[in-house]
């Protein structure tokens, strides 16, 4: 038996961290997606206000499998 899977991209964003960009992002995507296995950090940036990093960002791509 064969397995398909996809990939599609997000983006998540945080006022505390990186790493609550990613867990947001992929909290967010197994709510409308099936069979997610895995994702890829393709971006990671940050916004600055005076000198100060107020935003994380991620671009992730999502791998899920297909039904």
């Amino acid at each position: 038996m064969s397995t398909v899977a996809r990939v599609t991209q997000i983006s998540s964003r945080s006022q505390t961290s990186f790493d609550d960009a990613i867990r947001e992002g992929i909290a967010r995507a197994t709510q409308t997606l099936r069979n997610v296995q895995g994702a890829w950090v393709k971006e990671q940036k940050v916004e600055v206000t005076d000198g100060e990093i107020t935003t994380y960002q991620v671009m992730l791509e999502i791998t899920f499998v297909l039904d």
